[in-house]
C-alpha cells in the first residue's frame, strides 16, 4: 500500500483523487491538505484530464477532521490552508464527481460539498457533527449546506448533527444520486464517459459561468454571459463541422460502457441521426439571422 496521503491515478481522462489513511477512515490532518492542494494545483492545468472523482480508500470516504490533530494542535501550512484548499476544489475548472460511501461525517462532508456532483453508495451515512463536538464550521459548511439543501435544513441539520442514510440525503438534495454499492463505480465511471464526451471547454466555461453568477444579479449575471466573458470553445468549429463530437474521440470508446464495462444500454442524445438534425437546425437558424 502506498504511503501517500492522497493518491492520483488516471484513466481515459479521468483523474482520480483517493484520500489514502483507510486506517483511520480517511479523517483529514494538515498533511492530507498539502496533498490533495498539490494534485488540485496538478489537474487543473493538465490538458489530459477532462473530469475529476474524489474518493476515499478502504470502508469511507471520509471520517471528517481527524481529533487527534486538533487535539495536538497540528498546524496547517497556512493559516486557512485547510478552507483555500476546499474552495480550490470547488473552483477546479473541470468537473467533480465526490465518490461517497461509508461514512462523509463534517469535515469529509465539506470536501464533499465542494465537488459538482455528489454520488453516494446506498449504505453511505452523512452528517455534520461539529455541533456534537463544541467546533464551528470553517471549511465551508454554513454556505455550501444551505446552498445544496435550503437554508432552514441547513439549520435542522447542522443544530441538531443528524445523520442521514444516502436515500434520506438524496431526497432533500445532499446528494445528486444514490445508488446500490454494487453499481457506485458503473454510476459514476458512466457518468464521467458522458461527461467526457462533450466539449471540455464548454464544460470549463459552463462552470466558471455558474460560479460567477453568485456575485451578480440575475440581471448581471444575464449580460455577463452574453459578453462571453471566458471566450468560445476552442473546439466548436471541430465539433460542429463533425456533428457535434470531437473528431478526435471515437464515440464507442467514450461511451458508458467502454469505462464501465456495466452491461446497461444508455442512451445518448448526440446519437449520429439526432446530431445531424441539431445540426442541421442549428445551420437553418444561422442562415436566417
Amino acid at each position: 500500500m502506498s504511503d501517500a496521503l492522497v493518491i492520483r491515478t488516471d484513466l481515459d481522462g479521468v483523474a482520480t483523487l483517493t484520500l489514502n489513511r483507510p486506517d483511520k477512515l480517511n479523517a483529514l490532518t494538515p498533511g492530507v491538505f498539502v496533498e490533495l492542494r498539490h494534485h488540485l494545483d496538478a489537474v487543473a492545468v493538465d490538458d489530459s484530464v477532462g473530469c475529476v472523482v474524489l474518493a476515499g480508500a478502504g470502508r469511507s470516504f471520509c471520517a471528517g477532521h481527524d481529533l487527534g490533530a486538533i487535539a495536538d494542535n497540528e498546524q496547517a501550512a497556512g493559516k486557512h490552508f485547510e478552507p483555500e484548499t476546499v474552495d480550490a476544489l470547488e473552483a477546479l475548472p473541470k468537473p467533480t464527481i465526490a465518490r461517497l460511501h461509508g461514512h462523509c461525517f463534517t469535515g469529509g462532508l465539506e470536501l464533499a460539498l465542494a465537488c459538482d456532483i455528489l454520488i453516494a453508495a446506498e449504505t453511505t451515512t452523512l452528517g455534520d457533527t461539529h455541533g456534537q463536538w463544541g467546533l464551528v464550521p470553517i471549511w465551508g459548511m454554513s454556505v455550501r449546506l444551505p446552498e445544496r439543501v435550503g437554508r432552514s435544513t441547513a439549520k435542522e441539520l447542522m443544530y441538531t448533527s443528524r445523520r442521514l442514510t444516502a436515500l434520506e440525503a438524496a431526497e432533500i438534495g445532499l446528494v445528486d444520486h444514490c445508488v446500490a454499492d454494487d453499481e457506485l463505480d458503473s454510476k459514476i465511471a458512466g457518468l464521467a464517459a458522458e461527461i467526457l464526451s462533450n466539449s471540455r471547454d464548454t464544460n470549463r466555461i459552463v462552470k466558471a459561468l455558474i460560479a460567477d453568477r453568485t456575485a451578480r444579479t440575475r440581471r448581471e449575471a444575464l449580460l455577463h454571459e452574453r459578453s462571453l466573458p471566458h471566450g468560445r470553445p476552442a473546439d466548436m468549429t471541430e465539433r460542429m463541422r463533425s456533428g457535434g463530437r470531437s473528431a478526435t474521440v471515437d464515440p464507442d470508446a467514450a461511451s458508458p460502457q467502454a469505462h464501465a464495462n456495466s452491461g446497461r444500454k444508455t442512451v445518448v442524445k448526440g446519437s449520429e441521426k439526432s446530431v445531424h438534425l441539431e445540426y442541421n437546425h442549428y445551420e437553418d437558424i444561422k442562415g436566417s439571422s
